[in-house]
């Protein structure tokens, strides 16, 4: 699975944390900001445009309190970014939401958590089914 990870100047400690985890746990790890990016908005379109894209699986995006990027990324038509802060909303939001990424944010999160965080969520795939309503009513809405 390629996993893109994104951030800005405040989430960037943490997304090289959580890139090393990914890459030490065998994953395929697209990094968008190399250097961080001056806003979370920069990071977060650019990461939910790669996911849309098919350039990568599933994303990751960092900032401050992570909701902020979730927002940006939302903006995005087809994008389903979750604000998570803990592993239940991580792997519930992907089964049952069909998050495409997630959005941590590093001012409220540590490393540890953020590796049970990313691990719950890449550890599930979305169930489909009578979820895919609600997915459908929220691509109407554009």
């Amino acid at each position: 699975m390629k996993v893109a990870l994104a951030s800005d100047k405040a989430g960037f400690d943490l997304k090289e944390h959580i890139k090393m985890f990914l890459i030490d746990g065998g994953y395929d790890v697209l990094d968008l900001t190399e250097e961080p990016a001056d806003d979370f908005v920069d990071s977060s379109v650019k990461l939910a445009k790669t996911v849309l894209s098919k350039e990568a699986d599933r994303g990751v995006m960092f900032d401050e309190y992570g909701v902020g990027s979730a927002m940006a990324s939302n903006k995005v038509h087809g994008m389903v970014t979750a604000n998570v802060s803990e592993e239940n909303t991580a792997h519930m939001t992907t089964q049952h939401n069909g998050a495409k990424a997630i959005a941590i944010g590093a001012g409220i999160v540590g490393p540890k958590l953020a590796e049970n965080i990313v691990k719950s969520y890449l550890g599930v795939n979305y169930a489909g089914g009578r979820h895919q309503i609600r997915l459908d009513m929220l691509e109407k809405m554009y």
